[in-house]
Order: C-alpha cells, then structure tokens, then sequence
C-alpha cells in the first residue's frame, strides 16, 4: 500500500506511519510541524519507506504533494483539535478542520487518489441522549471543534456522492498511548502520567464522575488500515472505541497503580461545557471494518508509562 498520512508527524499520525512501514507500505507523511515532532517518524524514516513533508494542508502546493506520492489512500488526520481554542478562535478552527479537509479531497479527486479516510471525533455528538452512542446517534456539536469534525464528514459524503470517492470517517473515542503530548488540554492519561512520573499535583474536575471510553493508538491504528482498504465501509462513518465506560477518579487510580505510586488528586470546578459520558457502541466497527479492540486499559498504560520513561 501507498499511503499519504496528514498530521503524520503528530501522535496518532506517526503511529499509522509506523504499522504502514511494518506491514510493507510507502507513507509519504505531511504534517506543517505546529504540533507533530520529526522525531516520532524516526522508526519509519529509517525504514526507507517513509518521506516526511513540511506543508499545512491548506497550502496550494499539496496537490503537487499527492501526485508526486501516488497514493492508494490518504488518511487525513491533520487537524486543530483544541476544543477551547476553538471558541477562542472559530476563523482558525474552520480553516484548520474544514478548509483543509476539503483542500485534501480535492486534491484527492484531482490526483485520482481512490480513497480517504477522515479521523472524525465523539465530539459531534454533544451531550447524547443514550449511551452508548452508535453510527446513527443524532450529532449536536456544541464546540466550533465539533461542529467542524461534523462538516468535514459531510464533505467527505459529498465527494463520496457527487465524484464517487470511495471515502470513510472514523469517529474516534479518546486515544492514549505513547508519543502523546502531555502538555495541551487533550491527553489526559498522558497528562496524568507525566505529572505522576515528575512528582506533581494532579488534578480532577468536578467530582471526578465524568465518563470516558478510552481506545489505545495501537487498536485505533488498526481500525485505519483496515479502513483504509479499497471498498471498506465505503460512504460510512464509522464508531472506533472500546464500549466501557471509565471515570476520571477510576483512570487517576489505574494511571497511579501504572507508576507504581500513590497519588490522590486536587478536586478542581468542573469545567463549563464537559459532559458528563461518552461511550462509543464499536459493533458497528466489528461489522463493516472486522475490528475489535484487543488492549486492556492496564496492559494500555503499563506501556505508556514504560515509553515515558524512556523519554
């Protein structure tokens, strides 16, 4: 396989590079260095059989990019992913999230690229009247961030429709694993481990009730490749997570018995705008793509603990 991978320098992008390599692929990776690291396509890079590229995908020189690549399929994962820089600056989000995804589908159709997958986000979902939510869960995007996820599916649709692009849109639960960034608001496994390792206060918001599905990279990877096959669940948009639901209070202990410490956290206000749960229904994701999620949470964050200290 050919790929192309936007934001292939960043934490999921570079682990899609990674499983590409291993399994024989060429991945030409594009990523404008905002957020992504060189360091984390050293794997791939080494290989021969991976180009790093510097260019936002807003740039006019990226149909140049996608012809000279040749690939059988982009993966568009660049994006602006900040949910409170969305509000801050909607004109920013827009331009990073639904300009660039339709900059990457044109250039997708002009190139003859046969398919694109879009990494998508639970976020589009807003506050969900049931859980767990499934494909055909009615979206209410409360952030400019979701709402420009949202719009980026319904181009895909569009293309998929009006041009016939074998397209597909994984909406992804939170993703952790190694090579996340402890330091932005997302990444809280990652921003807990980093501040368990260093010795620091770690906090929770609320009560610590909140509810989230956790996904390990490696899993998500998965889901992309195969999504990335010709034919596959084409037209659709496709739930990736693991079904069970974990606190905050519940992810705190399981990071701290990862470290090997006893940590308790400070109790922060609840931050306006968080829901309460998300949990994601993959049947959907074992049906159209033959995926399942194979990582326990522990065997999870037993691994990312051991690459952070190796860092």
């Amino acid at each position: 396989m050919r790929a192309l991978v936007t934001g292939g320098a960043g934490f999921i992008g570079s682990h899609l590079a990674d499983r590409l390599v291993a399994d024989g692929g060429h991945v030409t990776a594009v990523d404008n260095l905002s957020h992504g690291r060189p360091e984390n396509l050293a794997t791939a890079t080494a290989s021969g059989r991976c180009e790093l590229v510097k260019l936002d995908v807003t740039d006019p020189d990226l149909l140049a990019v996608v012809r000279a690549a040749q690939p059988d399929v982009i993966f568009h994962l660049a994006a602006q992913i900040d949910v409170r820089l969305s509000v801050a600056d909607p004109l920013r989000d827009v331009d990073a999230n639904v300009v660039g995804t339709v900059a990457v589908l044109e250039a997708a159709r002009c190139a003859g690229v046969p398919k694109v997958v879009l990494a998508s986000s639970v976020a589009i979902f807003g506050p969900p009247a049931r859980l767990p939510v499934t494909e055909q869960s009615p979206t209410r995007p409360l952030s400019p961030y979701a709402v420009s996820k949202l719009a980026g599916e319904l181009y895909l649709r569009q293309y998929h429709d009006l041009h016939g692009l074998d397209t597909t849109a994984l909406v992804l639960t939170n993703t952790y694993g190694p090579r996340q960034d402890p330091h932005g608001e997302a990444g809280v496994v990652a921003i807990f481990g980093d501040a368990m390792l260093a010795g620091r206060t770690t906090r929770v918001f609320g009560e610590g009730s909140n509810v989230r599905d956790y996904a390990y990279v490696a899993d998500v990877v998965d889901a992309f490749v195969r999504a990335g096959r010709p034919g596959v669940a084409t037209g659709q948009r496709v739930l990736v997570g693991t079904g069970t639901g974990v606190t905050d209070l519940e992810l705190h202990r399981a990071v701290a018995q990862a470290v090997g410490v006893d940590a308790k956290p400070q109790y922060a206000p609840a931050r306006l705008g968080d829901l309460p749960a998300m949990v994601v229904d993959c049947s959907g994701a074992r049906r159209l793509l033959g995926w399942q999620p194979r990582t326990s949470l522990a065997e999870g964050l037993r691994r990312i603990v051991v690459a952070m200290r190796e860092t």
